[in-house]
């Protein structure tokens, strides 16, 4: 392939977007629908959008899709879509569905020839990651997994900034990721969201870590670089009779010698969604909170704390792509998403047009990423279950 460069100005139309999932009632799939298409070149063109045929279909009046093109399964759609001329089938598709679906979708669309953006986590089980890796590598398509606090400008700064060097050799990890919602068990009271996370059929082998911790996971690995060697969890139900954790506490050991720990919870009263990362090395240390996602602090004991803001001229190249509007102005949730999608689509455009996407383009989560996540939640699991201090994290991911 050729050198790409950061602009795909060349490509001579917009991408054009499927998704499954995402109808009425559901909260990330419009996230998802706003943050493709905010930069103004991806067109929402087909969908199967609910569970059921009657459903999709009033689902796609409310997007304005052509009845043609909203579908009642997504086996339906896979077939209808790739029949059609290359110039009318959509480009990629956009997985939003429970966790529970996402393997068998992702797998029929992926051997069809279609890019995949899937949301977390990837799939249920680490045999179903296996083979959804060496699916994508056979039929050599795009593959993202929409860990979108990766997306974050002051999170691509902090990564720059760890991986570069400036806090020096990494020793201590602290991240943490508390919530309140699912203090009560609202699942009992219709709550569509807290219904399939709590069921196991549909959300998995855990719960919170699945649903929250996989994100701190996704964080240290994007942000640090460094590869786990164990883990000891303990996960734990505090709403009684609830059938999968809704809390977790695990220690981490990293290869290399850095000690962590991971904190994710459901059951925090009054807390929203507080994910904070902290990094500590031999020379200083880097903080970011994702509700307060405009700043990120480096501290030593060597001078005062400097407060590195999004929007200016002194971040890295991966943060000033990130940005769209002047510092002062806060950019957060929509737009992180929005920032896996553009690098995630430009890398598509780059593929479509022979050329070699760049390092910026690159940047988002991969199926390998989601492969890795898979394996912590299942990891986190054993090792909560286990009598021994100490579970191996012999990761075939990093």
């Amino acid at each position: 392939m050729a050198s790409g460069t950061s602009e795909q100005a060349f490509f001579p139309r917009k991408l054009r977007m499927g998704m499954i999932g995402g109808g009425r009632d559901a909260f990330i799939g419009a996230v998802h629908r706003r943050a493709a298409m905010l930069e103004g070149m991806v067109d929402l063109v087909a969908g199967c959008l609910a569970s059921t045929p009657e459903k999709s279909k009033a689902s796609g009046k409310d997007l304005y899709l052509p009845d043609n093109r909203v579908y009642g399964t997504y086996q339906e759609m896979v077939e209808a879509e790739k029949k059609l001329p290359e110039g009318e089938r959509i480009d990629f598709v956009s997985i939003v569905t429970p966790n529970h679906t996402h393997y068998a979708i992702a797998k029929a669309f992926v051997e069809a020839g279609f890019h995949v953006a899937c949301d977390k986590p990837m799939v249920h089980t680490v045999e179903q990651a296996l083979d959804l890796v060496k699916a994508v590598k056979r039929h050599k398509v795009v593959f993202m997994v929409t860990h979108n606090y990766t997306g974050y400008p002051m999170v691509k700064q902090a990564r720059y900034m760890v991986r570069g060097g400036a806090i020096s050799k990494i020793q201590k990890i602290i991240v943490e990721y508390p919530q309140g919602w699912l203090l009560k068990r609202i699942e009992l009271e219709g709550q569509k969201q807290a219904g399939w996370r709590t069921d196991p059929k549909r959300s998995g082998a855990s719960g919170c870590i699945g649903d929250i911790g996989s994100h701190c996971e996704n964080l240290v690995s994007y942000i640090t670089g460094l590869e786990l060697e164990a883990i000891c969890a303990d996960l734990t139900i505090y709403a009684p009779g609830r059938q999968l954790d809704d809390d977790g506490n695990i220690l981490l050991r990293f290869k290399g010698g850095a000690k962590g720990i991971l904190t994710a919870s459901q059951i925090c009263p009054g807390q929203e969604n507080s994910l904070t990362i902290r990094v500590w090395g031999t020379k200083a240390g880097i903080e970011w909170h994702q509700e307060d996602p405009n700043y990120l602090h480096l501290r030593s004991n060597d001078g005062p704390e400097t407060v590195y803001k999004r929007g200016n001229g002194y971040l890295c190249e991966a943060a000033k792509a990130g940005t769209r509007i002047p510092s002062g102005h806060p950019e957060g949730f929509i737009e992180g998403f929005a920032n896996l999608y553009k690098n995630f689509t430009d890398t598509i455009r780059a593929k479509m047009l022979g050329v070699e996407p760049t390092e910026v383009q690159l940047d988002f989560p991969t199926v390998e990423d989601g492969a890795r996540g898979v394996f912590f939640i299942n990891k986190a699991v054993e090792s909560s279950a286990s009598t021994v201090k100490w579970t191996s994290f012999d990761s075939p991911y990093g």
